[in-house]
């Protein structure tokens, strides 16, 4: 009588004859370890951002400074060639004849165009006189505080980093060209006087 174990005996009945479980998609662990949703998920380590807020948030070096120069020099040159020109207009006053050159449509047809007292209107608002300004011309008048109110929003907006985006919809040209006709139309006519230089 052969006492040898038979090579189904030499197992033990409770061995498992399955590979391991590994890091593979079927085994046990990895369902157990998957949280729920569209796909795993790391936390990354303390003060790492996510590849998101990476993307979404630029790095900040010590090279700003001049960057943020270029940035301004547009908006700072473009002050610097009007403050250049308000203060020529200031020191050579165009109410006394033969310093500026005449209006081609006033000297030709006798008619007030809307740029005409535009000068006269510089140099009074440039010495404070805010009435003689409104007077000479209004339009141009209002085009000073316009213009200060958009340089300003444009210096910020260069200062953040951001561009100046302003658009208008056509409707918004036309009321503006329809205001200058009008405007020069009535300050020709004797009713509107008030509004001539």
């Amino acid at each position: 009588m052969d006492a040898s174990p038979t090579p189904a005996a030499a197992q033990p009945p409770d061995s498992d004859t399955s590979p391991p479980p590994g890091p593979g998609p079927t085994g046990p662990a990895r369902a157990e370890a998957s949280p729920p949703g569209p796909g795993p998920r790391t936390v990354p380590p303390t003060g790492c951002p996510t590849p998101d807020r990476a993307r979404s948030v630029p790095a900040r070096t010590g090279g700003d400074g001049p960057t943020r120069l270029r940035r301004l020099a547009t908006p700072l040159g473009i002050l610097a060639a009007v403050a250049g020109a308000f203060a020529y207009v200031g020191t050579v006053d165009p109410n006394e004849p033969g310093h500026y050159p005449v209006c081609p449509l006033l000297k030709i047809t006798g008619a007030l165009c809307p740029g005409c007292g535009g000068l006269r209107s510089a140099h009074a608002f440039i010495h404070g006189d805010l009435g003689a300004a409104f007077s000479a011309n209004a339009v141009a008048t209002a085009g000073y505080f316009l213009f200060a109110v958009v340089w300003v929003l444009w210096l910020v907006r260069a200062w953040r980093g951001q561009p100046l985006r302003i658009r208008l919809a056509p409707a918004w040209w036309w009321g503006v060209g329809a205001l200058l006709l009008i405007f020069s139309v009535v300050r020709n006519l004797p009713f509107g006087s008030a509004l001539a230089p």
